[in-house]
């Protein structure tokens, strides 16, 4: 469901139990489970950014279960503290807990395992479809090796990430590979969504691995462009870090 100007509070909800990601404003949130008659179950939390927990302490009286948070960063207490390595069950569907630092120091993504096909993956703001998330308070290094275990997991994995920003990313990914007949048709597809109102969102890791300049950062084009653009050297940490800084000024 739509908050703000452009984030994104997921649902999920099995017809009488719900379940929210990223909760930044409690309105939309107790709309939707008063209009479809619904329990909170839980609140799963992947960082501390006020535009996601901003409405967590107001949806408390609602809630029937926990809050689930990233165990090294300040989220609304009480909750339940998570690391990579954890996991947790929601609505029947299990979702492994990954350390994805980068947008901010101890930022969390919740992939869920054992689908048989299209499973969700959570991951806040560090995958946007076509970019990621600036680096607040990590470094490219950290940045390349979250987006590299979000890329290795499957790739029918629908991303479910809190902002739409698809079509500015879109842009830039077109100034970085402007070859990319990938990319072209997907953005054509993602400006007629938003010409509709429809989101882009979910997008799928498949998706993502073939228009997302910065889960390319081995492919010629997008090391070529990225030396234009200050990368000192070849590396995908380098050329991470040159594209998120052009990216920052685009």
């Amino acid at each position: 469901m739509p908050a703000f100007a452009d984030n994104y509070i997921w649902m999920l909800h099995d017809g009488a139990r719900a379940v929210v990601v990223d909760p930044g404003d409690a309105a939309p949130v107790l709309k939707a489970l008063d209009r479809l008659h619904l329990e909170l179950t839980a609140i799963l939390v992947t960082h501390h950014h006020a535009d996601h927990v901003g409405g967590v302490n107001a949806l408390r009286p609602r809630l029937k279960g926990p809050v689930y948070g990233p165990a090294q960063e300040r989220i609304p207490q009480p909750f339940m503290p998570l690391i990579e390595g954890d996991t947790i069950d929601v609505l029947g569907l299990h979702f492994a807990v990954i350390d994805v630092p980068g947008h901010t120091a101890g930022h969390i993504a919740y992939a869920q395992q054992g689908a048989v096909s299209q499973g969700l993956l959570f991951c806040g703001d560090t995958l946007f479809s076509a970019g990621c998330g600036r680096l607040f308070e990590g470094t490219a290094a950290q940045m390349h090796d979250s987006l590299s275990k979000l890329a290795a997991l499957p790739g029918d994995m629908r991303v479910c990430c809190t902002h739409e920003y698809t079509l500015s990313n879109l842009r830039f990914a077109a100034a970085v590979e402007p070859g990319n007949t990938i990319r072209q048709a997907y953005q054509l597809r993602c400006e007629a969504l938003r010409a509709q109102g429809q989101p882009t969102l979910p997008s799928s890791l498949d998706v993502e691995l073939g228009i997302n300049p910065f889960l390319r950062c081995d492919q010629a084009a997008v090391i070529a462009a990225a030396q234009q653009h200050g990368a000192e050297d070849t590396s995908p940490v380098a050329v991470l870090g040159a594209l998120r800084e052009w990216k920052n000024r685009f």
